[in-house]
């Protein structure tokens, strides 16, 4: 009989739905249960593309005499990451705290159901004893024999963790002292001192495709550009990363897009999950590295990785899905995996350019076959044409493959990191579809994410759920900001003061500055956190502080930019102390130090467009362009003084709170802006 994760909407959770255990989701019916019957509380978060999630579930949850162990000892609780980041964040600390390990998915915590403090906790356990590990079954039972037994050393222990947690809250901003650059130039020799000067990266295997670590080495780099001696080491650790990563099989190339990581040193074999969240940040990467270098690999990774999200991760309502898993008929990578006679037989003569180009001629590399990364370099045109039609031939053979699980809820915060990608590719590589893209996932939130003027989190079969968290807010801002360059939509804008003003009333702290996790009327949990660091995906203080900077200075409103100043205030220490592991904060303390440069062009639709391409076409991270077309009237705060002229079309730029004279020719402005880039 299905259980009570039947009800549910995530796919992760639907999985389980069959399991013999007695699974709730998280809520307060399971916690009821467990304080009624004396029960613990056994937590399980996971996500749907996770493959040791997959293999503890097959273990142990599909096996019903630990079910039975289970659901006599325990009040199980499943819980999708992705859904209840909130949840998560919370019990990964604390499984850091009390196992003084790194957490990871699955993972397995114990809890006091009185107050949701956690006890006891690992990550995957074997249903048998082996690796050093105990068996999952007499754990469970020495685990319930501790809670009834040493009761008042678990409620003991879990006011001490709680104490710990309150200790690693950011201190209250100081309002003295002074925001400087120094954590600037700290991160990037950090960087430096980890980076795989071989194979780009950095530190060993395995290896992330850090988005976030990469732009900030190509703006450092791009801010040093004027000085005497540039910063190209910079240049070349991000340009380098890049570079191996687009080779490697990190990069899907057939079907494009990247995989989560890679197990090597050297980019050859990743974890084959598919992460939107990846994806989006990657996009933007690449495409803004093609502008700053002219390289064509860049531009085609881009256009690759972009085509990939269109086809295969954008539903018809315009959202985009979250996951694409790492397994397919119950073998990881598998999908993505080819030999030489395979590949020979669907290419005939293009066989022999295609099999030198990914090392089919070479030694298998993963399990007796072969999966593909670039070994040589494309001779010439001739060749790169092969391999372009030998790359369509086995898309189409793989597509009548069993494809990897597709985790299909349509999460807010992971839609504006694909919508933010979309933008700054549609304009970087002259693709108006991939802008056409982003807006229809905009259109797709605001139709079915908000409700009474709420942002929601999650959506799937026709339903949105969870209230919105800090990154969904923040993240859905940063990408807005970016569409409107791309193309103008005053609605767009509106929706975007809408986000800033909800952040600012439900999330921040006013008093010690940054933002909280969840919103003030939240659910209440054991802990309200304020994440400062980025993870696998950015931190939502440094975008929000970065974003809010941005419409702050475009509107000329000064709430915005206070909040902003507030949150690296709150921040201060925590940047100061490990400066490369808040990159997302560096970024909003180059812009607070460094204002950005806002550009706003008035005038007819061709024209407008002329002279916002043409100004775009150059790698001003700290520039931003807007066309608005002279019909457009009623604009917010500061743009409703860059009026349109008669006839004229009209450009104004500003530098933070500083402010040039109008120009009215394209001439004009091209000098301003060359002036500005000297």
């Amino acid at each position: 009989m299905p259980n009570r994760l039947s009800g549910e909407s995530s796919p992760y959770l639907l999985q389980h739905a069959d399991n013999p255990v007695d699974w709730y989701p998280w809520g307060e019916e399971a916690f009821e249960e467990a304080r009624k019957t004396g029960k613990p509380v056994l937590l399980s978060i996971g996500y749907s593309a996770c493959h040791w999630c997959h293999v503890m579930a097959h273990e142990s949850f599909e096996d019903q005499a630990i079910a039975d162990v289970m659901n006599r000892l325990f009040v199980n609780v499943k819980v999708d990451r992705e859904e209840r980041p909130d949840v998560d964040k919370i019990y990964q600390t604390a499984h850091q705290l009390l196992t003084q390990r790194g957490g990871g998915w699955p993972l397995t915590m114990f809890l006091d159901a009185e107050n949701q403090h956690p006890f006891f906790g690992g990550t995957y356990f074997p249903n048998d004893a082996r690796h050093g590990m105990p068996a999952f079954p007499d754990l469970l039972e020495k685990v319930a024999s501790y809670f009834d037994e040493q009761r008042d050393e678990v409620r003991s222990q879990g006011e001490r963790l709680l104490g710990v947690f309150r200790k690693l809250e950011p201190a209250a901003g100081d309002e003295t002292l002074v925001l400087e650059a120094s954590p600037l130039q700290q991160a990037r020799d950090t960087f430096a001192q980890t980076f795989d000067r071989d194979f780009g990266g950095f530190g060993s295997a395995p290896k992330f495709p850090h988005a976030t670590i990469i732009e900030r080495l190509l703006r450092h780099w791009r801010a040093s550009a004027n000085e005497a001696e540039p910063d190209l080491d910079a240049l070349l650790m991000a340009t380098l990363t890049l570079t191996r990563m687009a080779d490697g099989g990190l990069f899907d190339h057939v079907g494009g897009g990247f995989c989560r990581y890679s197990v090597d040193r050297y980019w050859q074999i990743p974890h084959f999950e598919k992460m939107l969240y990846d994806n989006g940040p990657l996009l933007a990467m690449y495409a803004e590295a093609a502008l700053a270098t002219g390289e064509t690999e860049f531009a085609d990774t881009a256009n690759q990785t972009a085509n990939w999200m269109l086809a295969d991760m954008q539903d018809e309502n315009g959202g985009f899905y979250s996951t694409r898993d790492a397994d397919s008929e119950g073998e990881e990578g598998l999908y993505y995996l080819w030999t030489p006679e395979q590949v020979e037989q669907l290419l005939g003569d293009d066989y022999g350019v295609f099999a030198r180009r990914f090392g089919l001629d070479k030694e298998p590399n993963f399990e007796g076959q072969w999966h593909l990364t670039v070994r040589e370099p494309i001779a010439d045109e001739d060749a790169h044409a092969a391999i372009e039609r030998s790359r369509k031939i086995l898309l189409k053979e793989r597509m009548t493959r069993i494809a990897p699980g597709r985790d299909e809820k349509q999460l807010t915060s992971w839609n504006a990191l694909a919508i933010r990608g979309l933008a700054i590719a549609g304009r970087s590589l002259d693709r108006p579809e991939l802008t056409a893209a982003a807006i229809r996932a905009v259109d797709f939130i605001i139709s079915n994410l908000i409700s009474d003027g709420r942002l929601l989190a999650s959506f799937k079969d026709g339903k949105a759920r969870f209230p919105a968290y800090l990154d969904d807010h923040a993240f859905l801002l940063d990408a807005l900001l970016e569409l409107l360059q791309s193309r103008w939509n005053t609605a767009h804008l509106e929706f975007a003061v809408q986000l800033a003003d909800l952040m600012i009333e439900h999330f921040e702290d006013r008093e010690n500055g940054s933002f909280f996790f969840t919103a003030n009327d939240h659910e209440t949990l054991m802990h309200r956190p304020k994440s400062l660091a980025d993870e696998a995906v950015p931190s939502g203080n440094g975008i929000a502080a970065f974003a809010l900077q941005r419409l702050g200075f475009l509107l000329g409103e000064t709430r915005y930019l206070d909040a902003a100043e507030r949150t690296l205030r709150g921040a201060w220490k925590a940047i100061e102390e490990y400066p490369h592991g808040h990159v997302s904060l560096l970024k909003a303390l180059e812009e607070f130090l460094n204002h950005p440069e806002i550009i706003v062009i008035r005038g007819e639709a061709g024209e407008i467009a002329r002279w916002q391409d043409s100004a775009a076409k150059v790698y001003a991270p700290r520039r931003m362009i807007f066309a608005i077309h002279s019909n457009e009237t009623g604009l917010p705060g500061a743009l409703a003084d860059r009026k349109p002229l008669d006839g004229e079309t009209v450009a104004y730029k500003c530098v933070g709170t500083h402010c040039d004279l109008p120009v009215t020719t394209w001439e004009a402005l091209a000098a301003d802006l060359s002036e500005a880039n000297s």
